[in-house]
């Protein structure tokens, strides 16, 4: 059976933690950020797990990270 392979744009969007959870950037921090007050934009700024809904799959398409 040949090797499964690894999503590419999983991979670089997604990163595992310790404990094997799967981490994300937030959304919506790109640009117009005049018009967002401070707080939104720190809280953008930080990471986020992802939905366990998306994770099992995201898990499958990264099998060897």
């Amino acid at each position: 059976m040949p090797k499964m392979k690894t999503h590419k744009g999983i991979k670089k969007r997604v990163k595992k933690t310790g404990k094997g959870k799967l981490k994300r950037k937030k959304a919506f921090n790109s640009h117009l950020q005049t018009k967002k007050k401070a707080k939104r934009k720190r809280n953008l700024s930080k990471d986020t797990l992802v939905n366990d809904t998306h994770a099992k799959k995201y898990k499958h398409l990264l099998p060897y990270e």
